[in-house]
């Protein structure tokens, strides 16, 4: 008669699989400490080849040997090199996160640059105060030239930095602020051209290869010679 997954027990983690659990159920049923605390450590070295992704993740060891107590149900008596953890402090759930209630006023620049501009009004050196000043004005221009997708002028950002400092903030003359812009210059897309000038159908759109010949854009093909 077939077993069906709805009739075995429950599986607790799926990405350890069936056969792990049933393992670890065997791992607990052992009455000798010393062969108990071996076969737990065979597991966990079998876990870490079946979820090799979790070697990218920091303490990957201690992460395996709290899914040997979770799949044990917290049971399992072994000495653990890390701390073992209670079923409270495993299931507890984490505090939710405050979003921050605050408008923005130019929502394309972010909050981010809200917050610069907020540090480097209450900056007292005169010289780190222009220097930050300079810094934000260059990255508030490559927020909007990468937002608006189009070439930004620099009395732009200029006027609106003086906007969001409150006339506190101002670049001057000989400071460069479109370095970063430069940098990550905004291209427009074109057709691509394979195999020379795109040429223009009847509905006036692009037709890539457009060569010179009569046949629609297309290669002529050519017979063999017998």
């Amino acid at each position: 008669m077939a077993e069906y997954n709805t009739s075995r027990e429950h599986l607790i983690l799926k990405e350890y699989g069936r056969h792990v659990q049933r393992i670890v159920a065997n791992c607990m049923e052992i009455e000798d400490d010393v062969r108990r605390n071996e076969v737990a450590r065979e597991i966990i070295e079998l876990m870490g080849q079946l979820n090799p992704q979790l070697r990218n993740v920091e303490d990957f060891k201690h992460k395996l040997w709290d899914h040997l107590f979770i799949m044990s149900d917290y049971k399992l008596k072994v000495d653990s090199p890390y701390p073992i953890k209670n079923r409270e402090e495993m299931e507890k759930k984490p505090e939710r996160l405050a979003y921050p209630q605050s408008r923005i006023k130019y929502k394309h620049y972010g909050k981010n640059v809200e917050s610069l501009v907020a540090k480097a009004v209450e900056t007292e050196d005169p010289e780190k105060r222009m220097g930050f000043t300079a810094c934000i004005g260059n990255f508030m221009k490559l927020v909007y030239q990468n937002w608006s997708k189009e070439l930004v002028n620099d009395e732009t950002i200029k006027n609106d930095l003086r906007l969001l400092s409150r006339g506190k903030l101002q670049v001057t003359e000989d400071q460069d602020i479109g370095s970063l812009a430069r940098s990550n210059k905004f291209k427009p897309a074109r057709p691509e051209v394979l195999g020379g000038v795109p040429s223009r159908n009847k509905g006036g759109k692009f037709r890539h290869g457009g060569s010179n010949n009569n046949n629609g854009g297309r290669p002529k093909h050519f017979k063999k010679k017998r």
